[in-house]
């Protein structure tokens, strides 16, 4: 996987991560730099932790299904992406509080980075270098998350639907590429 791709990737998976950080900014309302440096370090540190913890898993297995690999990493994609793409036609709304406490930070970090977890198994099958990946993952999601908190505390949560569906649709022709590839 070439840089190219995994800043793709990368911004992909930060959607979820990016349209929560505009809901705490809009729910926060006057934002200070701590509440956008805590939203960047708690998604960019769970996007950067949750492939790694995937990698691992994956590469315990991936030699037993090495031969389908590419076909298992473009369904992954697939999931992940078309539940994203789904997401964002939801009518249902997301209740987000302005609370920034460790304990709710922590449950939005997981559960916005788990398709990040899926995307980890994928990069076991693929070989690619988990390190630098992650890290990219981590930085590239700290920046949005943290630029998603200010956009929210200034534009509100009518980018939200519009970022996930923007994610979901590039981890689908991400897998696609691989697929294909």
């Amino acid at each position: 996987m070439g840089l190219a791709d995994l800043f793709i990737l990368a911004v992909g998976l930060s959607m979820d991560a990016f349209a929560v950080s505009v809901c705490k900014g809009l729910s926060i309302g006057k934002i200070k730099l701590r509440h956008a440096a805590a939203a960047g370090i708690w998604f960019g540190g769970a996007q950067a932790l949750m492939p790694l913890i995937g990698y691992f898993l994956g590469s315990r297995f991936s030699g037993a299904v090495n031969k389908y690999s590419h076909v298992i990493a473009f369904a992954l994609l697939l999931f992940i992406g078309a539940d994203m793409v789904k997401e964002a036609f939801s009518k249902d709304e997301d209740s987000t509080d302005a609370s920034m406490s460790p304990l709710n930070m922590l449950l939005l970090a997981i559960a916005t980075s788990i398709d990040a977890l899926a995307v980890g198994v994928t990069f076991a099958f693929l070989e690619t270098a988990i390190i630098p990946a992650v890290c990219f993952i981590g930085a590239v999601t700290f920046v949005f998350s943290a630029a998603g908190v200010k956009i929210g505390s200034v534009f509100g949560d009518k980018y939200k639907a519009k970022a996930e569906l923007f994610g979901g649709a590039v981890l689908i022709l991400l897998g696609v590429k691989i697929l294909v590839s």
